[in-house]
Parts: C-alpha cells; sequence; structure tokens
C-alpha cells in the first residue's frame, strides 16, 4: 500500500507546483501589462512636453495675442450688471407672466430698443442696456412639500389614496411652484428697478385677472362674515346656556320642569361650543392670511435692488475665451503640421 500510495504523492505535488507556476507567471504578465500602459502614458507626455517646449514661443504669442483680443472685446461690451426680483403670482397668471418675460427677452435680443421701451415704460436709451430677461421658477424642498399638501386637499379620498409625493414630484411643473424669480442682465445697473412697477402692472391690467382677483374678495368676504355670525351665534348659545344654569341653581326645586338636559349635559354643550369657537378663530386666521397673500394678482416679494450687481462668469469672460481658443486653434494647427510631416515621412519609407 505504501509503495502505491509514494507516486500518487509525487504526481499531486507536482501538480500543484505546475498550479502555481501558472499563477505567478498569469500575475507577471499583468503586472508587465499595467507596467507597460504607465511606461506608454510617460512616453507620450515626454512627448507632448518635448511638443510644448519646442512650440513655447508660439504658443505664447497665440496666448497673448488671444488676451489682448478678449481685453478688447470686453471693453466694447461693456460691464454687465444682474438684478433680480422674486414674485409671487396670484390667480393663475403665472403663465402670463412667463409669456411677458419671453417678449421682453426676445425684444431684447433683437435689439429692438423701440418696442422695449414702451413694453417696459422706458426710454429707448435705456432699452438699449438690457441684454436678457429670464424667468425661474424658485422653490427648495420645503415649498414643494407644502405644495403637495395643498394639491392633497383638493382631491377626493379615492385619489388622495393613488398619489403619492415621488408621484408628485415626477409631474412638478415649474409653473407650479409659489415663488418666480426675475433676472435683468443690462449695462446700466439702475435701469431693473425702473421696469418693475410696469412688469408687475403688465398682468395686473389683465381683465380675466382682474375678474378672478374681485371674485376672491367677494368669497373671502363672504367666509368672513359667515365665520362672525356663527361666533355671534355661538356666543348667543353659551349666553342661554348660562342662563338656564342659573335658574337651576337658583330654583332648585323647578329644574325638572325645565325641558333641557341636566347640568352636566349643559357643560357638555358648552365644551362643544368653545371647540367651534376654536375652530372658527383658526378659519378666521386662515382666511385673513389668504386675504392677505391675494390682495395683489403678482406680490412682489423681493424688490429689484437700486443697483445691479456686477457679472462675474470665467466661461463668459471673453479675455478667457480668447486666450484658451487662441492656445487651443494654435495648438490644432502644430499637430496637424506634425501629422503631415509623418504622413510624408511614412510615405517615403514605404516607397523606398
Amino acid at each position: 500500500m505504501s509503495e502505491n500510495s509514494q507516486p500518487q504523492n509525487n504526481s499531486e505535488e507536482v501538480d500543484l507546483g505546475q498550479l502555481f507556476k501558472l499563477i505567478g507567471n498569469a500575475f507577471n504578465r499583468f503586472f508587465n501589462f499595467i507596467a507597460s500602459i504607465f511606461k506608454g502614458l510617460f512616453h507620450l507626455l515626454l512627448l507632448f512636453l518635448l511638443f510644448i517646449q519646442k512650440h513655447f514661443i508660439k504658443f505664447v504669442i497665440a496666448g497673448v495675442l488671444g488676451l489682448g483680443l478678449g481685453f478688447y472685446l470686453d471693453h466694447l461690451q461693456g460691464d454687465r450688471f444682474e438684478s433680480s426680483m422674486v414674485v409671487e403670482p396670484n390667480f393663475n397668471s403665472v403663465q402670463q407672466l412667463y409669456n411677458n418675460i419671453n417678449f421682453y427677452n426676445e425684444l431684447a435680443e433683437a435689439k429692438d430698443s423701440t418696442a422695449l421701451s414702451k413694453a417696459l415704460g422706458i426710454t429707448e436709451g435705456e432699452a438699449l442696456t438690457i441684454k436678457r430677461v429670464r424667468a425661474d421658477s424658485y422653490s427648495d424642498e420645503n415649498q414643494k412639500v407644502k405644495l403637495f399638501s395643498e394639491f392633497i386637499k383638493t382631491l377626493d379620498t379615492n385619489t388622495v389614496e393613488a398619489i403619492d409625493y415621488k408621484s408628485y414630484l415626477k409631474n412638478f411643473n415649474s409653473l407650479d411652484a409659489r415663488f418666480h424669480k426675475i433676472t435683468m442682465i443690462s449695462t446700466d445697473n439702475r435701469v431693473a428697478q425702473k421696469t418693475q412697477s410696469t412688469i408687475v402692472s403688465s398682468i395686473s391690467r389683465n381683465t380675466y385677472f382682474k375678474l378672478q382677483k374681485d371674485i376672491s374678495d367677494r368669497n373671502i368676504n363672504l367666509k368672513d362674515s359667515i365665520y362672525n355670525k356663527q361666533l355671534i351665534e355661538i356666543d348667543t348659545l353659551q349666553k342661554f346656556y348660562k342662563s338656564i344654569e342659573e335658574k337651576i341653581a337658583s330654583n332648585p326645586s323647578q329644574g325638572t320642569n325645565i325641558n333641557l338636559a341636566d347640568t352636566k349635559n349643559n357643560r357638555n354643550r358648552e365644551l362643544e361650543l368653545l371647540k367651534q369657537v376654536d375652530v372658527l378663530k383658526e378659519n378666521i386666521v386662515e382666511l385673513n392670511q389668504e386675504r392677505a397673500n391675494k390682495a395683489k394678482i403678482i406680490n412682489v416679494i423681493s424688490d429689484f435692488p437700486t443697483r445691479g450687481v456686477k457679472v462675474r462668469n470665467v466661461w463668459k469672460d471673453y479675455r478667457f475665451i480668447g486666450f484658451i481658443g487662441f492656445i487651443g486653434l494654435t495648438l490644432i494647427i502644430l499637430l496637424l503640421i506634425e501629422l503631415n510631416k509623418f504622413l510624408k515621412s511614412y510615405k517615403a519609407s514605404k516607397m523606398a
């Protein structure tokens, strides 16, 4: 048995040794492959640095020319100033607001200072300084949660069960936001504030929105009168229940002749009335808040500042664009020249 088992062990040891050798060779080839990649990258880096060294003066000249042209274009364009105001459109007037802002922006881009000056109520010279007008939704996560809560209140029970917050966010439109930011970019840092009243009044003059506001005011006043009337009625009932308790207390023997519940039931009714009073007071507070929010068709949350802020955007700076553009163009031209030389030498070597 021992003689037969010994050759088997030796063969197993040989197989394991070959296996470890194969694994070691595989790792060596893998590491050699990684090393060859780094060597190739290092070689390319050296070639690129040699290329830059060879044409360094050309790149410097291109960079200086790009900067010079950028300085000239920036001076020609002049400084630009950005001004923003935040508004809260009511009565579904947000779409009209965006339409008006897009109209102003089209006139500004077309440099139609005559039409823009009439639309914004400013001089033609001031209108010519306006370069861009845009509107963006202004809402954070808290505002979206509040809008979702208000949206849920308008739905029936079956519909509410089929809608969750995630599905609401997927269908959330920027026009659904409560607040919106209007931004104006101009070479005149004071022109934005001069246009504010016209931008707001252009929505407020709309007949449809004026009608919606009038109906809203009537509904709010009607609710207010109803709540106050209910408070007066509750106060009358409270006095009535109190007078009955006083009669029962003054004539205990005649208490059973009064066609009402006993004192305990009267107190329960008084507690219910107190709860209704609290509910009515909360409704009145909410109604006052609604009256304040809907006092105007467009509520201005934050005015245009008296002076705009200078726009500082390196990606739109002509000096940066000129510097990078000229160097990039020079690099492409030199690379094409080098490629052409290589192709000619390669063709010559093959023809020889």
